[in-house]
């Protein structure tokens, strides 16, 4: 090649052209470095006919100044980004850019200076250098992150290097990641796991586009089936992308994962260290890694040798991203493994709707486990109807529920309490005046968090410490918290029962996987008698102990816009109660509810899943909504409302006429003022054969907004705030 087209992370200029020097070697995929006025980027080599661009003579075009040390992306990678930003109406930049998302990986080999404890003592010994010396006992990294290990300030560390307390490493920041092996721990699986593993073994080794929906029961030992197909993909030199919603679901299956391979696997999220992710990324490039398991940013790594890819628990609606670039990578899974032409595999004890009409039109090969593993029951679901067993005044637990939480402390038995609302009450009001604690940056309330005495917003993360009087009126002493959220209900469980141990899980408490690890090693120990969670207890947990479940409100989730508000209920709610009697004990499921006879709930108390989805299914197809219509939305927004509401005024009065696409809006958002910015949407629900995508596309394109205004398109949406 003697030119070049290259693919910029700046969308705005579009793609570029450059002179390729005397004894550059470059193909489509390197990663370059050239000039672009007086600065230096990094661009993605790029097959000219796939980028179109007016041709610029060859006496115009600037040299490529180096080639970047890594591997060139494949042309399957290529394609995935151009399907990815075509389907999402997102840049093609905006894509790339995920899978370069390690600057440091770009700078070649190198060396980091990490620190451990040499044995010796210092001159003057503090509690603070005696605590970190007992903190630091067996650990090796920089100066930061032991201080974070030990509690200390950097400059206590440096102190004790410089009295020869802590030495310094050269340490390889690219040193390969130990092998996982394929036999180290076979497990014994049933016949129905056995049958299920074979056909992703088979799949694994024809080395075909093989798309699987694993549809088995809470605690019916999904993981094992898959993770043999992992160990079939390690025997054949392939690397295994398995991809999990929650980062605390992380560490827990990472024991797994080492327990049955002999090792834990490589690890992508964003908690990671710079120094973790150049050293990630550079060996998935290499083809060095074998397992990387990782959040959904994972799947657009550039991976040298992809075998097969796992999406479990993929009905989870985290898998799809709400900022930059709004994918889902349950699809964008199928996607890639469509491209590579490997087997993907959707593991779900609740599949998304979605998920199971491609099966049911023969898509997706679905493969069913119906029984728990070694015997253990489901467990036996009631409806508690909170209209008829009312709590006591000033509780939220029904005296049906309360009574089965003493009956499983006295019987040294575990209690699991669900209710999707963190802190301690999402309301706080002045009971004098009746001002409520807004957040001034979101049209939402201040939520009260007692653990950290802070009225927080969870839309933008604006904190402040709840006053002594009412800023309206000055009243003293006159703050109320209104409504239950899970500290509110730890709080009566520790009134109710004093001697039992009850622990908090959501992503306050539970924010790194040390912390989710340190929960899951107490409640398994026995050191917890009742956990109070949100939706991030709800999968990939197993207690054995645990035998009862109560959701203290069932209703919550169906309450808003949200249109697959029953479908996230069942799933939530069916979820949570497969934590209940995964061992040998037998469990109960008690849901509270005010509304018993609702399909939704029903459903649940009955065990009938089908029925359910069925009914959803009707509902619908009847409304013409996903799998059987397509939907999209358009969000506008702007610091200036008035600008912002011109803006949705000027797309909405320019919406086209096109047969089988319907355009709602626009209107303010429900949630109209987020992160300081004044939002409206436009709803466009369509039938399945229609281009939505370019619909919007021709519909926007000709439209001039001002530099402050943000037109962002949203396929597939799953938030409707």
């Amino acid at each position: 090649m003697n030119r070049a087209r290259l693919l910029i992370f700046n969308a705005a200029l579009g793609p570029l052209d450059y002179r390729v020097p005397e004894g550059m070697h470059v193909e489509p995929g390197s990663v370059v470095v050239a000039p672009l006025g007086p600065r230096q980027i990094i661009g993605i080599v790029w097959e000219e006919e796939r980028l179109p661009t007016d041709p610029v003579p060859d006496a115009k075009l600037r040299p490529l100044l180096a080639v970047v040390p890594v591997p060139p992306l494949k042309a399957e990678l290529r394609r995935l980004i151009e399907w990815t930003a075509d389907y999402y109406c997102a840049s093609l930049a905006s894509v790339a850019r995920m899978v370069l998302a390690s600057g440091g990986a770009l700078r070649g080999p190198a060396t980091i200076t990490e620190y451990r404890l040499s044995g010796g003592l210092p001159e003057r010994m503090t509690p603070q250098r005696q605590a970190a010396i007992e903190a630091l006992e067996g650990e090796q990294a920089t100066i930061r992150e032991l201080a974070g290990i030990a509690g200390v300030s950097d400059g206590v560390l440096r102190g004790l290097v410089n009295q020869g307390v802590l030495e310094p490493v050269q340490v390889d920041c690219d040193r390969p990641y130990p092998r996982a092996r394929a036999d180290y721990a076979v497990p014994v699986l049933s016949d129905a796991q056995s049958a299920v593993s074979e056909r992703f073994i088979d799949a694994v080794r024809a080395r075909e586009f093989a798309p699987f929906l694993l549809d088995g029961v809470t605690g019916s030992g999904k993981t094992e089936c898959y993770l043999e197909a992992v160990a079939a993909a390690l025997d054949a030199g392939q690397q295994i992308l398995v991809l999990l919603p929650e980062i605390a679901l992380t560490e827990a299956f990472l024991r797994r994962f080492e327990d049955r391979f002999g090792t834990p696997p490589v690890v992508w999220h964003s908690s990671l260290k710079s120094t973790e992710r150049r050293r990630a990324w550079r060996a998935i490039a290499a083809g060095t890694a074998q397992v990387v398991v990782g959040a959904r940013s994972a799947l657009f790594l550039p991976y040298a040798n992809l075998g097969m890819i796992v999406v479990d628990e993929a009905h989870e609606v985290s898998f799809k991203q709400d900022e930059g670039v709004r994918y889902n990578a349950r699809d964008v899974a199928v996607m890639r493994a469509h491209f590579e032409k490997l087997p993907v595999i959707l593991a779900s004890a609740t599949p998304a709707l979605e998920s199971l009409q491609m099966a049911e039109s023969g898509v997706y090969e679905r493969l069913v486990l119906d029984d728990r593993y070694g015997g253990a029951r489901l467990p036996e679901i009631d409806t508690l109807d909170l209209t008829v067993e009312k709590p006591e005044r000033g509780r939220w637990l029904a005296p049906r529920l309360v009574e089965a939480m003493k009956e499983r402390f006295e019987r040294r038995e575990q209690t699991l309490l669900f209710l999707n609302r963190r802190g301690y009450a999402p309301l706080t009001l002045c009971r004098n005046c009746g001002f409520r604690f807004q957040c001034p940056n979101c049209s939402a309330w201040l939520v009260e968090h007692r653990l950290s005495r802070r009225l927080s917003c969870h839309h933008c993360g604006h904190e402040t410490q709840p006053p002594p009087a009412c800023p309206e009126c000055g009243e003293l002493d006159c703050l109320v918290a209104c409504g239950p959220g899970v500290e509110r209900i730890a709080d009566e469980v520790a009134e109710i029962m004093p001697e039992a141990r009850v622990a908090v899980a959501t992503s306050d408490t539970l924010n790194s996987p040390e912390k989710a690890a340190a929960f899951v090693a107490e409640a398994e120990a026995g050191a917890i008698d009742v956990i109070v969670g949100t939706q991030l207890v709800t999968k990939g947990f197993h207690f054995p102990e645990l035998t009862l479940v109560g959701v203290v409100d069932a209703d919550l989730g169906l309450e808003g816009g949200d249109l697959r508000a029953a479908e996230r209920t069942y799933q939530q709610v069916a979820q949570v109660a497969g934590r209940a009697g995964r061992g040998a004990k037998p469990g109960e499921v008690l849901i509270q509810t005010r509304h018993p006879d609702a399909p939704v709930i029903a459903a649940l108390a009955a065990g009938d899943r089908d029925a359910f989805y069925e009914a959803e299914t009707e509902a619908r197809r009847h409304a013409g909504a996903p799998p059987f219509g397509r939907w999209a939305a358009i969000i506008v927004s702007s610091e200036d409302e008035a600008e912002a509401k011109e803006a949705a005024r000027l797309i909405g009065g320019t919406q086209p006429n096109v047969p089988d696409v319907m355009i709602l809006g626009p209107a303010p958002a429900p949630l109209s003022l987020l992160r300081g910015r004044y939002r409206y949407r436009l709803l466009i629900n369509a039938r399945r054969s229609a281009q939505v995508q370019d619909v919007i596309r021709q519909w926007l394109a000709p439209l001039r907004f001002p530099q402050g205004v943000r037109v962002s398109i949203d396929i597939d949406p799953y938030s409707f705030v």
